[in-house]
């Protein structure tokens, strides 16, 4: 099914009306009904009850996302969403790495006890927790230096901040939020496609496979260095897209 992006956004946010002084074009966009005047959305073009949100030369008039504007900022902002949820998952993991460092000790002797408990129970079930990959794992974090794990736990802060401030950014289509998005996005493939050659899970799959078309989609779709003409290109194709809203609306020929 296709996608009205236009009217699905008029019917969430609003309509956006104009009022240009030119006056042929003022008269294609107006019309009398019998409850008042009405005008032309420049979005999805249907003529709305009211004054209109704004007046002035047709040239002047706001730049009204549209059709594919309005998918790619879809796109954004789901991408904004999964960086934000990402980025708080790795606070909360950083604030357990920091907790950990500083009572190292503790938690140690805590899991060694509820390993004896639960020895006898896993041997019943012909499970060796001695030699299980999970515990060995966890054991030897207990051998970590307080040091090694505070910068563990900055290292995932720093990494979570670039995360939520990519969020941020996309959320609000910010070219430079893009740009930071591709850079740091790419930078970590390679960690990831490493990770992927130690062990293959389905969610490890699904992320560098997110990522991958998260990147090719951003730096192509908004024509980031360089790419299909450049900032010059995207800043042509969205300033002629504006400028041809209201005559477009006004059904005038360019």
């Amino acid at each position: 099914m296709k996608i009205d992006w236009d009217r699905r956004h008029c019917a969430r946010h609003g309509h956006a009306t104009y009022a240009p002084d030119e006056t042929p074009l003022r008269e294609r966009l107006r019309t009398e009904t019998g409850f008042g005047e009405a005008w032309r959305c420049l979005r999805c073009g249907d003529f709305v009850l009211g004054e209109p949100h704004g007046s002035g030369p047709a040239d002047h008039a706001p730049l009204v996302p549209r059709g594919k504007v309005l998918r790619d900022l879809f796109i954004l902002r789901f991408l904004a969403i999964e960086r934000a949820v990402r980025g708080v998952f790795i606070v909360l993991v950083a604030a357990a790495v920091w907790k950990f460092s500083n009572s190292q000790d503790s938690v140690r002797q805590l899991f060694d006890e509820y390993l004896d408990v639960f020895r006898p129970v896993f041997k019943h079930f012909h499970y060796d927790l001695d030699h299980s990959p999970i515990v060995g794992t966890i054991q030897k974090t207990f051998g970590y230096k307080h040091s090694t794990l505070v910068l563990v736990a900055v290292l995932l802060l720093a990494y979570a901040l670039i995360e939520l401030v990519e969020a941020g950014g996309l959320w609000y289509a910010k070219r430079w939020a893009e740009y930071l998005t591709v850079v740091a996005t790419a930078a970590f493939l390679p960690l990831e496609i490493y990770e992927l050659t130690e062990h293959i899970s389905w969610l490890k799959i699904a992320t560098l496979v997110l990522n991958i078309l998260a990147v090719l989609y951003i730096a192509l779709a908004k024509r980031l260095f360089g790419l299909r003409g450049g900032r010059k290109a995207f800043d042509e194709e969205r300033e002629s897209a504006s400028l041809l809203e209201v005559e477009t609306s006004a059904g005038v020929m360019v």
